[in-house]
């Protein structure tokens, strides 16, 4: 499948799918075309069997400054109700059937932080500045911030992130919750391919699916539906060849050859 893109990069090595956002001369600013871009980029790591986890990174020397501010005071106009949502993107990380890790290799500021968010997994620059800066634009939060964001750095961390706009490093991120990891700068992209290539290289197609599809829908569920999810899906992946490799290689100290794919749209709907 080839595609072509103006504002990123789209790179297949390996089972992982690299998406670099590529407007370095603006510090990788986010913008419509970005969006739209984003999206399609993320429907096809989806829909490739090739593809076994996506790392989304930014072109240094940021990972995303924040929203295109080129038309100046007027960036924030007041937008058409019937088109314009504040989520961003229409294709979000959590509705790729892969684990997306966000390598956030620099400065990663309003949506370009609140991307991050709809990630499975972030690792960030040590030498960075992060924040939801919106409230000192005369706007706020975007991009579900408001219900990923609590869930992530709870309610308090939350509270401080949105509501004062502060700029903070990666070692109070980590403080915060809201990364896995903090490392140097330059370490951040070949620390999350690392993991992407072993999430490609030994886990189940299927197994993760379900699992993804589990942990983004469970922060809406309660413990009976989590139960009642779980069974249904392990009622799948038991059923299913894998389960039979997944034990007889680890028993033979062998790789994984799987098998199941997600051609037929598993996990359905509702996570079973």
């Amino acid at each position: 499948m080839t595609e072509a893109y103006e504002s990123i990069i789209y790179d297949l090595s390996d089972g992982v799918a690299t998406i670099t956002l590529n407007r370095p001369e603006v510090l990788n600013a986010f913008g419509g075309q970005m969006a739209s871009e984003l999206s399609a980029a993320f429907r096809r790591a989806d829909a490739d069997e090739a593809v076994r986890a996506v790392v989304l990174t930014g072109t240094p020397p940021a990972f995303c400054s924040g929203a295109d501010l080129s038309e100046g005071a007027t960036t924030f106009r007041k937008r058409d109700e019937s088109s314009f949502s504040a989520g961003a993107i229409a294709m979000p990380p959590w509705d790729v059937r892969k684990p997306v890790i966000a390598a956030v290799n620099g400065h990663a500021v309003g949506i370009g932080f609140t991307l991050t968010l709809q990630c499975d997994i972030r690792i960030f620059a040590s030498d960075a500045k992060y924040g939801i800066v919106q409230v000192r634009r005369g706007v706020m939060g975007d991009a579900y911030s408001h219900w990923t964001l609590p869930r992530i750095a709870g309610q308090s961390g939350a509270a401080e992130i949105l509501l004062t706009g502060r700029p903070f490093d990666g070692a109070r991120a980590k403080e915060l919750g809201v990364c896995s990891q903090v490392v140097a700068n330059d370490k951040v992209l070949p620390v999350a391919l690392e993991l992407a290539r072993d999430i490609a290289a030994t886990t189940a197609p299927r197994s993760v699916a379900a699992s993804k599809a589990l942990l983004w829908s469970a922060w809406e569920l309660d413990r009976g539906e989590v139960e009642r999810r779980e069974t249904a899906l392990h009622h799948d992946l038991m059923g299913h060849p894998d389960a039979h490799e997944g034990v007889l290689a680890y028993l033979e100290r062998r790789a994984p050859r799987w098998t199941g794919t997600l051609a037929d749209g598993f996990p359905h709907q509702g996570g079973a």
